[in-house]
């Protein structure tokens, strides 16, 4: 079930991505490295075992693994194994996940956050198939068809020295770089439905009644910056919130932390001039309409910060808080106060715009009633 339920997943219509699953289809056979590159939540451990699910070494063992969730000692253990009494608690020897995957398919996710002394054992294995487990002399053997992920650009790093450039030749054999859910807006809907109907079996539900046009729109212009992983929260979220078979969703929360008891954050700022490109993580839902495009802001005076030298003492993070105000403010009269011309002046999105009018109290009663 399992096996079948990771290929299922892998649906879309768009044409780049059918161009990654015909991709797969043609490497999956050989028994080459492959790596997956693609941004959080896009689907890279799906295509890692339909990988191995297509290939050669379908009956054989499929082992996985994240880098990012070891330190170095302990994910060179985890790889290669050790010996008893390599260190404090080794009683007994143990096989590593390239032991284990002799024959098989290995999945190393996250793999940018390997060190110099991982990526180095990697090489080795990779070239020769071979390797030592941790405290031991003896050369094990191994026959494994890596697959490896990241959503880091790995050719980036490998020129400002921080990841092996001769590692990346080995496993670059053929790159699938899987698009973000953005770029394939025709996938929403048929994902949204597919997680929504999956959801309402779980509930139990005799049926799931679909979406009204006010939740579809909110779906459609969400830029989703959690991928396909975020959809499916929001999607189910949606569902067991709505508990009513005979109902469509309605109600979309995209932000499940939204609440006006929301605990202030602690995170300090004093020692930074906040910058008009950290844009907060956006607590709202989508406008239903474009009306709020155009909403008026004028009524709030424009003030001019840095055109004298100030007098000490100042309070720093206000004095920045109010050059961002006057930057946006600026941007909004420059673009007559379309908000949508605004963000692309400010170089942030939509939504992140949408979030600092929020945050600085920029929005009137009449833009904040639209949104709902």
């Amino acid at each position: 079930m399992s096996r079948y339920r990771q290929q299922d997943n892998l649906l879309g219509q768009a044409n780049s991505f059918l161009e990654v699953l015909e991709q797969i289809s043609q490497i999956a056979p050989l028994d080459k490295p492959v790596l997956v590159i693609g941004e959080r939540g896009t689907g890279k451990e799906l295509v890692a075992a339909r990988l191995h699910f297509l290939s050669k070494r379908w009956d054989q063992n499929y082992v996985k693994l994240n880098c990012a969730a070891l330190n170095e000692s302990l994910l060179e253990s985890e790889l290669f194994g050790y010996e008893a009494g390599a260190f404090t608690g080794a009683a007994k020897r143990r096989e590593g996940r390239f032991e284990l995957a002799h024959n098989g398919t290995l999945f190393l996710d996250e793999l940018a956050n390997t060190s110099g002394l991982i990526q180095e054992k990697l090489l080795r294995v990779v070239e020769y198939g071979e390797f030592e487990r941790v405290g031991g002399n003896k050369t094990v053997k191994t026959d494994v068809r890596l697959v490896a992920a990241t959503n880091e650009d790995l050719p980036a790093l490998a020129d400002a020295g921080e990841f092996r450039a001769d590692l990346l030749d080995r496993l670059a054999f053929d790159v699938i770089t899987i698009p973000p859910l953005r770029e394939r807006p025709e996938d929403i809907m048929m994902l949204a439905e597919n997680f929504a109907i999956n959801m309402a079996r779980e509930l139990e539900m005799e049926l799931f009644s679909g979406f009204t046009e006010r939740a579809k729109r909110i779906l459609m212009e969400y830029d989703w910056p959690g991928n396909i992983r975020e959809l499916k929260n929001v999607v189910e979220r949606a569902v067991y919130r709505t508990n009513n078979p005979h109902l469509p969703v309605h109600e979309i929360v995209l932000d499940p932390f939204e609440s006006i008891y929301r605990p202030k954050s602690r995170v300090k700022t004093h020692d930074r001039i906040s910058s008009i490109d950290e844009a907060p993580r956006i607590t709202h839902q989508p406008p239903a309409n474009d009306d709020a495009d155009t909403q008026d802001t004028t009524s709030l005076p424009v003030t001019n910060v840095g055109e004298s030298a100030p007098n000490y003492p100042i309070d720093l993070k206000e004095l920045s808080q109010q050059h961002e105000i006057d930057m946006i403010k600026r941007a909004l009269a420059d673009s007559q106060y379309n908000q949508k011309k605004t963000a692309e002046k400010l170089s942030l999105t939509y939504h992140q715009l949408r979030g600092y009018l929020k945050k600085y109290n920029l929005l009137d009663s009449s833009a904040e009633s639209a949104e709902c």
